[in-house]
């Protein structure tokens, strides 16, 4: 049930026995959202968690009772390849983000967002990018009540055939 979830949640960096679940739940969101046809290529790259963390930061949004209900990956400057297309070398890049349904309209997003936001000073990132499909809505209304300015000029067509909208925030 959407909004339903009203507790208290803990980000922190995902374990390494968590990556399976994390990966089932960013293809899960992503799919029942609407935004990933069942079958596509491209759910196989939204479970690779292992894969976003060994390039970055695979954080997770737990629960009070333990449930992870949220996940985003913050990926560093200088991470070649694996950020935002626009990002400079100075710059971070947050991916994938993800909130469980019991979590969405409940401040998961929200916190998980800060969190990288905050991480990626303490990288001395100049600038935050993300990229996000058309149809993500709500995630935008986030984006842009945190501050990220929307740059056009940087919008691109990812290799699973979407057109992905670009954010910046700058940090410095």
């Amino acid at each position: 049930m959407r909004g339903a979830y009203r507790g208290v949640v803990v980000v922190r960096p995902a374990r390494p026995d968590e990556y399976a679940a994390v990966g089932e739940l960013t293809a899960r969101v992503y799919r029942t959202g609407g935004f990933v046809p069942a079958g596509h290529p491209y759910l196989a790259t939204l479970r690779d968690a292992a894969g976003r963390a060994r390039v970055g930061e695979l954080l997770v949004a737990e629960d009070e009772r333990g449930r992870l209900v949220g996940s985003a990956a913050l990926i560093p400057p200088g991470a070649a390849g694996f950020g935002d297309p626009a990002a400079g070398p100075a710059d971070a890049t947050l991916r994938a983000l993800v909130v469980d349904p019991v979590g969405q309209r409940a401040g998961v997003g929200e916190t998980l967002v800060r969190a990288c936001i905050d991480r990626a000073r303490s990288y001395g990132a100049l600038v935050l990018w993300l990229s996000t499909l058309p149809d993500m809505s709500a995630a935008q209304r986030l984006y842009r009540r945190l501050g990220f300015v929307r740059r056009p000029e940087h919008d691109w067509v990812a290799p699973s055939g979407n057109l992905l909208l670009t954010f910046a925030l700058p940090l410095g």
